[in-house]
């Protein structure tokens, strides 16, 4: 099949998870990119489009121009992928699934709640697809960790435990000026209120979500400033409650000195326990109550299916966060050759989308409630 045109809102020079997504795009060749509107301004979204080897007609100064003009043209894109600050989620969003043009958003799904209800609004009413690349959900070894806990093989699930570390933000990197990454992301108006977590935090909280196919139902947060003069949070420390009964406990922190990307997430059920860690996340540790522990791995013997689907390489050779967001990719090129074709592809049931979107939105307003009332107990 023709590769699926793409478009692209943000993600122009210097930009990180830009060039992420164009990667995991082309990793399976499911996408090509064909049109941008790649920056804040259109002097460097045409630099930026152009350096990409963009047509110089499909390189555009604003995404309304660019949604108008891509839905008018007979070769126009059929998905864009939205990769700006999260306050300039929404406003592309809307504008593209206006038009029948699926969208491919990073997270978090808004910077605030009043938008994320209006996307949410656009979305029902949309004949287009809306995925969030929440891309931990994508390791083959999280899928099959999702797998054996919906099989029973842990049992009913009794404790959550996730972590997302990081150190990067541990000095003031905001006030440097020369790290726009920092910049925009301790900036509430742009972040959205939430600061590590809304960046990290809503991935652990994801990750911890579609592994244990529970909900959090309440939590109690204490969350931290501790550089002086950030204006959101960079520690957060949360006790959680799960709709299915289950008990949990999330840390996220950018301040934490030694730490890179250290995600890891452990489930135990009243049978057995499953420990994964980001940073070597071709592994996945399964240890039968009164049992030796086991070391599953990715292609290797005791991966099943749901592991086996979304990897690439032979066992051994190691796959993780590039292959995570192709994942999401692959996964949304199979959905969209559905949709466009008036079905429903099953791929869906593990892709992110609005409900794990809007899921994120209300843990990130449910902490910062939690948080400003002596970390109180408070519902989403």
């Amino acid at each position: 099949m023709a590769p699926i045109r793409l478009g692209m809102v943000g993600g122009g020079k210097d930009a990180f998870i830009g060039a992420v997504h164009r990667i995991a795009a082309r990793i399976d060749g499911e996408f090509q990119l064909v049109a941008g509107a790649l920056s804040s301004t259109p002097e460097k979204s045409r630099e930026s489009g152009l350096a990409l080897g963009l047509d110089p007609d499909r390189c555009y100064g604003t995404y309304e121009e660019m949604a108008e003009a891509e839905a008018a043209r007979p070769d126009g894109i059929r998905a864009v992928a939205i990769v700006t600050p999260n306050h300039m989620h929404a406003g592309p969003a809307i504008a593209f699934l206006n038009r029948g043009i699926h969208v491919i958003c990073d997270k978090p799904l808004t910077a605030t709640m009043e938008q994320a209800e209006e996307l949410a609004a656009a979305v029902g009413q949309a004949k287009a697809l809306f995925i969030l690349t929440h891309n931990y959900t994508a390791y083959p070894m999280v899928r099959q960790a999702r797998e054996m806990v919906a099989r029973g093989d842990l049992g009913a699930i009794r404790v959550v435990q996730v972590e997302y570390p990081q150190d990067w933000l541990t000095e003031a990197s905001e006030a440097a000026g020369d790290n726009k990454q920092a910049e925009w992301r301790t900036d509430p108006a742009r972040s959205g209120a939430g600061g590590s977590i809304g960046d990290i935090g809503t991935h652990a909280h994801n990750l911890a979500c579609f592994v244990s196919g529970q909900q959090v139902q309440s939590l109690a947060a204490d969350l931290q400033s501790f550089v002086p003069g950030r204006r959101v949070d960079d520690n957060a420390h949360i006790m959680l409650r799960f709709d299915g009964g289950a008990r949990g406990a999330l840390w996220c922190s950018q301040v934490a000195v030694g730490n890179e990307n250290a995600l890891r997430l452990r489930v135990y059920g009243e049978k057995g326990g499953l420990e994964w860690a980001q940073e070597d996340p071709n592994y996945l540790w399964f240890t039968p109550f009164g049992e030796p522990k086991r070391l599953l791995t990715r292609r290797g013997a005791g991966s099943d299916a749901a592991a086996n689907a979304v990897s690439r390489t032979p066992g051994g050779h190691p796959e993780g966060y590039l292959e995570g967001f192709a994942n999401i990719y692959a996964g949304a090129a199979q959905a969209i050759r559905a949709a466009d074709a008036g079905g429903r592809d099953p791929v869906l049931d593990v892709l992110p989308g609005l409900e794990a979107g809007l899921a994120g939105m209300r843990f990130i307003a449910a902490a910062i409630r939690s948080s400003q009332a002596n970390s109180a107990w408070v519902e989403l």
